[in-house]
């Protein structure tokens, strides 16, 4: 004698809406939490300074080379040199006050820092020139 009916067992629902709510809330926390870089993902080892930098200028334009092809980067965009050139020309037109800083990595040859100077020299750049180092604080 059966006093029990076979009835199918429904499976438990799912609420979805909180599993939602903490999605968002560990987003937000994932999005105030993490830091954003301004800089090629080029890793450099920039040539060591003695001295402290004087003054923190605003570089209009920011010039990376590296050891390794593509040899030069404007901004955060590998180019050509003859891109470079074009590049530095353009934005010497557009702002007739603009300066250059070149962040050179420290086993690239000479010959490249050369030539991203006298490019910025046929642009017009030539007299506000700098080159990025490590300062003492970085070393320790």
């Amino acid at each position: 004698m059966r006093f029990t009916s076979l009835k199918r067992r429904q499976p438990p629902p799912v609420i979805i809406i909180s599993l939602i709510d903490v999605l968002i809330v560990m987003l937000i926390f994932l999005m105030v939490t993490t830091t954003f870089k301004n800089q090629p993902s080029l890793k450099l080892a920039l040539p060591e300074s003695k001295q402290t930098s004087r003054e923190e200028a605003n570089e209009s334009l920011v010039v990376t080379i590296s050891k390794q092809p593509p040899h030069y980067y404007f901004g955060q965009r590998a180019i050509t040199f003859d891109q470079l050139k074009s590049e530095m020309l353009l934005a010497a037109t557009a702002d007739p006050e603009a300066t250059l800083s070149i962040r050179p990595d420290k086993d690239a040859t000479i010959d490249l820092l050369f030539r991203v100077l006298e490019a910025a020299k046929e642009a017009g750049i030539k007299p506000r020139v700098g080159i990025q180092t490590k300062t003492p604080d970085e070393l320790n």
